[in-house]
């Protein structure tokens, strides 16, 4: 085959170091803009991102020359440095170390980019711990609890 074709898309979940509340439903409409605009600048393609409070989804597109262990540092570490410095309030501000990846086939997106849009109502009944609990069932991820939220 002369070309390489590739659909690479990804459901991307971290919450705020402890879980902390710092993303106030003011300021997450630019939290987001923001997100966009580093996976923009490097390539990625951002589908969709929202959340509330206490953690963000992001589900966006990719290359396969990028590694998404990358994508997800430059992502998180460009946006805890501009919270920190940047944004009134959030001196001091965080992302959890680690974060949940899973793919999401062409026919999933419009689900997908759905269920991140309602993120608030969603959060209404479920608690972040729950939700994540969830996704690592259904993507068949077996994990000790001290390791997921530790």
């Amino acid at each position: 085959m002369a070309n390489t074709f590739t659909s690479l898309h990804y459901h991307i979940v971290f919450s705020t170091k402890s879980r902390e509340r710092w993303l106030r439903s003011d300021m997450e409409n630019d939290v987001w803009r923001y997100l966009g605009g580093i996976c923009r600048a490097h390539d990625v393609k951002a589908l969709q991102i929202g959340g509330v409070e206490d953690h963000v989804h992001l589900l966006i597109g990719m290359p396969p020359a990028l590694a998404l262990s990358d994508v997800v540092k430059r992502i998180k570490g460009e946006s805890s440095k501009w919270l920190s410095a940047e944004v009134k309030g959030m001196k001091g501000f965080g992302w959890q170390d680690g974060y949940g990846a899973f793919t999401v086939g062409k026919s999933q997106i419009t689900d997908a980019i759905h269920y991140i849009q309602n993120q608030r109502e969603h959060h209404e009944n479920v608690t972040f711990e729950d939700e994540y609990r969830r996704f690592l069932h259904i993507h068949g991820i077996t994990a000790e609890e001290k390791y997921i939220f530790g």
